[in-house]
């Protein structure tokens, strides 16, 4: 059974930076790309948010982060990190990590991904 585990969230204040590592594990093979998605309170649906492919070498964003949060791959620890700098109180949200059995870059839709994190909480303070 396949499980990612989060960690990282916190509450900071505008213009801080967080760090959100998430780590896969029981049984995904190497074959597979990652993706962070966050739901903001009163939202019904996730918001993609960024995705690394399984080489850790093509990603793509959602371009309110652009230039402020970089997605990467943390071999060492067979993980998965977003690090978010310049954070907004619009950054507010409950961050999810999905994992998509694919060679190409993951989707962008909650649908594309085969398995889920339980969710990490990021609240910025204005």
């Amino acid at each position: 059974q396949v499980e990612l585990v989060e960690s990282g969230g916190g509450l900071v204040q505008t213009g801080d930076s967080l760090r959100l590592s998430c780590a896969p594990s029981g049984g995904t093979g190497a074959l597979y790309g990652m993706g962070w998605f966050r739901q903001a309170p009163g939202k019904e649906q996730r918001e993609f948010v960024a995705a690394i492919d399984w080489t850790g070498r093509t990603t793509h964003y959602v371009d309110s982060v652009k230039g402020r949060f970089t997605i990467s791959k943390d071999n060492g620890k067979n993980a998965v990190v977003l690090q978010m700098n310049s954070l907004k109180p619009e950054d507010s949200a409950v961050y999810y990590c999905g994992l998509e059995r694919t060679t190409v870059l993951p989707g962008m839709r909650v649908a594309d991904y085969d398995y889920w994190g339980r969710g990490t909480q990021v609240t910025v303070s204005s």
